[in-house]
């Protein structure tokens, strides 16, 4: 090779050819990325159809499930009935047996429409009592911040709630016209803890019940259940049921 030769081929390479080379790396690297754009979101679209259809089959599951305890429910309400059809007096416990098998299934369908896991405190205070409420003139007020609750704690409380709303019904602030009702709770940030009150107003003279009755045992029992503390005050100014339970024990996972 001569010298001339030599020289020419170590002449710098124009700027425009470096520019052309850049282009075709860049056009390979757009291209590959493209293609693996393309695997990444065909994957995710594959996981989005099996989630789909996961959660379609837990809804489904779940329906069934709802379905089977309803029914299960209204079984006993039946077998109850005919059982005691026939027995003296025993109509004031068929009524409260039937009272709390409604409770159970109401409850049940809050925990259907938070997917059988969780339900608000301000649904189930107002799905348990609306049964015992007068539309046209609300004897019930309910205050109280959102707090979801495990499903334990649901099914806890809308019993409790139920048995408050039967007795005082019966011989409490609202077997009188001008009887009222104040459901409030407040949450304890430093404490972790919630307290729930129930407060009755404008009834009839109360007195503390000679005997512990078994409604009175099942709202301590159901209270106990979640490690909270359970008081009942007969006033003569009104019936108060007060409630301090530790917030872990209605939104922990159950």
């Amino acid at each position: 090779m001569s010298e001339v030769d030599f020289r020419q081929e170590q002449r710098p390479t124009p700027p425009q050819d470096f520019l052309a080379a850049e282009n075709v790396g860049l056009r390979l690297l757009l291209a590959q990325a493209e293609i693996n754009a393309r695997g990444l979101l065909a994957q995710a679209g594959i996981d989005a159809r099996e989630r789909e259809a996961s959660e379609k089959l837990q809804k489904l599951i779940l329906e069934e499930l709802h379905h089977r305890i309803k029914n299960t429910l209204a079984t006993v309400s039946a077998i109850v009935s005919q059982s005691l059809r026939h027995v003296l007096g025993a109509e004031p416990a068929q009524h409260a047996i039937e009272g709390r098998l409604l409770a159970l299934g109401r409850a049940h369908d809050l925990l259907l429409q938070g997917g059988w896991s969780s339900a608000d405190l301000g649904k189930i205070v107002r799905g348990a009592t609306e049964a015992f409420d007068d539309p046209d003139a609300p004897k019930f007020t309910i205050a109280g911040p959102d707090l979801r609750m495990n499903s334990g704690a649901v099914v806890a409380i809308a019993m409790t709630l139920n048995e408050l709303s039967t007795n005082t019904t019966k011989f409490g602030a609202l077997s009188v016209p001008t009887g009222s009702v104040d459901i409030a709770w407040t949450l304890d940030p430093e404490a972790q803890r919630l307290r729930l009150t129930w407060t009755e107003k404008n009834g009839p003279p109360v007195h503390a019940p000679e005997k512990r009755s078994f409604g009175t045992r099942l709202i301590e029992t159901l209270g106990g259940q979640l490690k909270g503390e359970v008081r009942l005050s007969y006033l003569p100014a009104g019936f108060i049921y007060a409630f301090d339970v530790p917030l872990a024990a209605l939104t922990s996972a159950t």
